[in-house]
């Protein structure tokens, strides 16, 4: 089984999503879908969260667009390898088989979407307005933190630098992987590891939130997606390191941040 299409990834995440709120949340999907417009229909400041999240998500590709635009040739590339050398590639050969290959790569592509999607949703359901908050905030923090440095201190994924040994193993799962997917990803945006950082910080905010069985889900989820990140060569253990330090980060602004929005008289009561 291989990945062809972004509309496959797309259905396959709807349906990830769907799985996770069933299972994971108190209420019934239908209950959860139901809170979440309703929060985003009685409370403005709820929308414009919302809203606000989605805008700095398009902040990504506008970054690639200026990127292919602007004459900065820095590469710290060759700084990395030398902290670092061949672990990644050591790191392939242990694990390589073909099984292992399309479940990294399905929790890289298709999970990875799902648990931030699914977080919201869940949330709601389960009445915790604040978790709804501090899920939105804690995305545009990793994503406002994460960009700058794909600005000015670009490292190139592990496979695309021939002294790091490593093989690109998406490719095995994702043949059109360059062609469909990359647009979304530049392939010199590794440090931090934003897989890393966003998977970490969905599955401390559902450890936070006292919903046990969503904590097991997504610090599950999280674990695959952090080992996905090495076996399928694309990041540097640099990356991993200072994605868990920005999903620490973001999670605990996140949250603080959600307080104060949660204290709007704009929004419902608990």
């Amino acid at each position: 089984m291989q990945f062809h299409s972004m509309s496959t990834i797309s259905w396959l995440t709807a349906a990830v999503f769907l799985l996770f709120v069933t299972l994971c949340c108190t209420r019934s999907l239908w209950a959860a879908v139901s809170a979440l417009l309703s929060l985003l229909v009685k409370s403005r400041r709820m929308l414009l969260v919302v809203a606000l999240m989605v805008g700095v998500l398009l902040l990504n590709s506008l970054e690639l667009t200026w990127e292919q635009n602007y004459s900065y040739s820095a590469d710290f590339t060759p700084w990395v390898f030398q902290l670092e050398g061949h672990f990644v590639a050591f790191f392939q050969q242990l694990f390589h088989a073909q099984g292992v290959t399309l479940v990294v790569s399905f929790f890289y592509l298709v999970v990875f979407q799902a648990l931030v999607l699914a977080s919201l949703f869940i949330y709601a359901g389960d009445g915790r307005r604040l978790f709804v908050y501090a899920t939105c905030c804690t995305v545009m923090l990793n994503y406002l933190v994460a960009l700058p440095f794909y600005a000015l201190f670009p490292v190139n994924e592990v496979w695309s630098y021939p002294p790091s040994g490593a093989s690109f193993y998406m490719l095995e799962a994702f043949p059109k992987f360059n062609e469909l997917y990359r647009p979304l990803s530049g392939i010199n945006n590794c440090f931090p590891s934003l897989h890393t950082s966003i998977s970490v910080s969905m599955a401390i905010l559902a450890i936070r939130s006292g919903n046990r069985r969503w904590a097991i889900a997504a610090t599950g989820s999280a674990a695959v997606i952090v080992f996905s990140i090495f076996y399928l060569g694309i990041h540097w253990f640099t990356d991993m390191i200072g994605g868990l330090l920005l999903a620490t980060l973001a999670s605990g602004l996140g949250i603080k941040w959600a307080r104060s929005l949660d204290r709007s008289p704009d929004s419902l009561s608990s």
